[in-house]
C-alpha cells in the first residue's frame, strides 16, 4: 500500500506534515517567483491544474514521502524523498523554503535533520541522495552539515539564463548518519 504523505515530525523550529490541498495556491505563488526558482531545475509556474495533477501524483506514489514545512502554523516550505529503492535501500530528496522571510533562519537544516533521521529510522534506507546547483552555496552548506559528502559534480547538467549550470551531487550513509547523531557535531 503506498505511503500517501509522511507523518507529522516535529523539531524545535519547524514541524514537518501530510500536504494539504489547500498548500496548492501557497507553493503556486512561489513557483511563480524568479528568486525563489532560481535554484529549482525543471519548475516553474504551474497552472492550478498541474498543481493538483503533482498533488495527486505525489500522493499516490509508492516509492516516495513529501511533507509540506510548518512554521508557527504556516506553511513555508515543502521537502520529500523520491525515487526510493526498496531493494536497494536508496532514495532523492530535495527540499524548498519558499517563505523569504523563512531563509537563513535554519529551517532548511531542520527540515534536513527530520527527514534524514525518518528516513533512516522509519524507511530503513541505506543511503540517501541529493542534487544542489553549484552556486546554491548556502543550500551545499546546510547539506554538508546534516552530513552529506560531495560525491560528484554533474557538469552542464541544466541549461538556464542563456547559459549551462553545474549541479552538486551530494550523498549520506546510515553507517555515517548514525555515526554522527552518536559522537555529536565535531569540535
Amino acid at each position: 500500500m503506498p505511503r500517501v504523505f509522511g507523518p507529522i515530525l516535529r523539531g524545535e523550529k519547524c514541524t514537518l506534515r501530510p500536504p494539504r490541498k489547500e498548500d496548492l495556491t501557497t507553493y503556486q505563488r512561489w513557483f511563480e517567483d524568479t528568486e525563489t526558482l532560481r535554484f529549482l531545475p525543471g519548475l516553474g509556474p504551474l497552472s492550478d491544474s498541474q498543481e493538483e495533477e503533482w498533488f495527486k501524483r505525489t500522493g499516490e506514489d509508492p516509492n516516495g514521502v513529501a511533507w509540506a514545512i510548518e512554521v508557527d502554523g504556516r506553511v513555508v516550505g515543502t521537502t520529500g524523498i523520491h525515487g526510493i529503492d526498496h531493494r536497494h535501500g536508496h532514495g532523492e530528496t530535495g527540499l524548498v523554503i519558499g517563505d523569504k522571510s523563512m531563509w537563513r533562519k535554519g529551517i532548511a537544516s531542520e527540515a534536513m535533520a527530520l527527514r534524514t533521521a525518518f528516513c533512516f529510522r522509519e524507511l530503513n534506507l541505506h543511503k540517501i541522495r541529493t542534487r544542489a546547483f553549484m552556486e546554491n552555496k548556502a543550500s551545499i552548506r546546510a547539506l554538508e552539515k546534516a552530513g552529506y559528502r560531495q560525491s560528484g559534480v554533474l557538469r552542464h547538467e541544466f541549461y538556464r539564463d542563456g547559459r549551462w549550470h553545474d549541479v552538486w551531487t551530494g550523498e549520506v550513509l546510515r553507517e555515517d548518519w548514525e555515526r554522527a547523531q552518536r559522537e555529536g557535531p565535531p569540535g
